[in-house]
C-alpha cells in the first residue's frame, strides 16, 4: 500500500508537506486529512477557506467543511462565523453524534461545548476586498468578480509555474481568490478519506451554503469504491451530484480518470456555461489509482507520495 495526499489547487504544499508525516508514522487517512485541512484553514493567505476567507455581501464570513470516510462515517458543518477549523468541528460530528450535518448557530453551539476556541476568521486584507466591492462592485467586477458569479481563481487570473510548487514560492496576492480545498488521503492500510473547506463564493448572499459540505456533491467515499471531491463553482456541482456521480461511475467499472470526464461532460449537458465557470474533480479508486479533471484551464492539483510533493497539471481538461 502506497499512502499519498492529493489535494485541489497549486498551493496544495503548505497542507500537504504538513500532513505527509502522519501518514509514513503510520497515521490514519482521516488524521492526515484533517491534519492538511487545518494547515489551509489557518493560513490567512489562501483567501477561500478559514482565517482570511473573503466574506459574504453583508462583510461577514461564513465556513462550511465536510469530512466522510463511507456512507455510514462521515460529519459536515455550514454557517460557520465564529470558528476557524470546520472539518475539525465536522469530525466531532462524525464521531459524537448521531447526526451527519450541523448548521449555523446549532453547530457553534456544538462546537462551543466540544471546546473549540472561537476566534476572530475576517482580516484586514479581506475586509478591505469587500469594501472595495461594496463601495463600487465595479471595481472588482471587471478583473475579477463579474457581478454574483464565482471569482476567477488567482492560477486562472495571473498563471502559476507549476515548477515553482513552494507555498512561499507562489506568494498570493490576498485579493485574489481560489476556490474549495478538497483533500483525499490514503494510508498504508490503504484506507480512504475526504475532506472540503471552504468560506464559498466571495460576496455570496448571506445564507449560502456551495456543495462543499454536502455528502454527494462536494464529496463522497466508499471503501469499497473509491473516493471523489470537487472545487469550482458549487451551484454546478449540487445540480449533478458531482462527487457521486464520479464514485458511481468508478463502481461500475469506469477508471478514475473516465469517471471524471462523464461527470465534467454531464455539467456541460446539463448549464449554460459561461467564461467564470470552472468545475474541477480528483478522485481516487481503493486500489489507489487517481486522477484529477477540469471543465477548463487554471486548475492544478498537489499531490504527495513516495516521491515527494508535485503541483502539477490535471490529467486533462476538458474545454482547453
Amino acid at each position: 500500500m502506497h499512502p499519498f495526499i492529493l489535494t485541489t489547487w497549486s498551493f496544495g504544499p503548505v497542507g500537504n508537506d504538513a500532513a505527509m508525516p502522519v501518514l509514513l508514522d503510520g497515521g490514519s487517512a482521516v488524521e492526515a486529512a484533517i491534519a492538511a485541512s487545518t494547515v489551509f484553514e489557518d493560513d490567512p493567505s489562501i483567501d477561500s477557506v478559514g482565517v482570511g476567507g473573503l466574506p459574504d455581501a453583508d462583510g461577514e464570513l461564513s465556513l462550511d467543511g465536510a469530512l466522510m470516510t463511507d456512507p455510514h462515517q462521515c460529519g459536515a458543518v455550514c454557517f460557520i462565523r465564529h470558528y476557524a477549523n470546520p472539518v475539525q468541528i465536522a469530525q466531532r460530528v462524525m464521531e459524537k453524534t448521531i447526526h451527519t450535518t450541523l448548521a449555523g448557530m446549532g453547530a457553534e453551539d456544538f462546537a462551543l461545548r466540544e471546546g473549540f476556541e472561537r476566534r476572530p476568521l475576517l482580516t484586514d486584507e479581506a475586509r478591505e476586498v469587500w469594501e472595495d466591492w461594496r463601495a463600487d462592485p465595479r471595481n472588482i467586477d471587471r478583473e475579477r468578480y463579474r457581478g454574483w458569479l464565482p471569482p476567477i481563481n488567482v492560477e486562472e487570473l495571473k498563471g502559476v509555474d507549476i515548477t515553482r510548487h513552494r507555498h512561499s514560492d507562489l506568494a498570493p496576492d490576498p485579493a485574489q481568490s481560489h476556490d474549495t480545498v478538497s483533500v483525499i488521503t490514503r494510508d498504508a492500510q490503504g484506507k480512504l478519506a475526504v475532506t472540503c473547506s471552504t468560506s464559498g463564493m466571495a460576496f455570496k448572499v448571506p445564507g449560502r451554503v456551495g456543495d462543499s459540505p454536502v455528502f454527494g456533491q462536494g464529496l463522497y467515499c466508499d471503501q469499497n469504491v473509491g473516493a471523489a471531491a470537487a472545487t469550482g463553482t458549487g451551484e454546478l456541482i449540487t445540480g449533478i451530484c458531482g462527487s457521486f456521480l464520479v464514485v458511481e461511475k468508478m463502481r461500475e467499472g469506469a477508471s478514475p480518470e473516465e469517471a471524471i470526464r462523464i461527470a465534467l461532460q454531464r455539467v456541460i449537458d446539463s448549464y449554460d456555461l459561461v467564461d467564470e465557470h470552472q468545475v474541477a474533480f480528483i478522485c481516487s479508486d481503493k486500489d489507489g489509482r487517481w486522477a484529477s479533471g477540469a471543465l477548463k484551464p487554471g486548475f492544478h492539483h498537489t499531490i504527495t507520495d513516495e516521491n515527494g510533493t508535485r503541483v502539477e497539471d490535471p490529467t486533462f481538461v476538458m474545454m482547453p
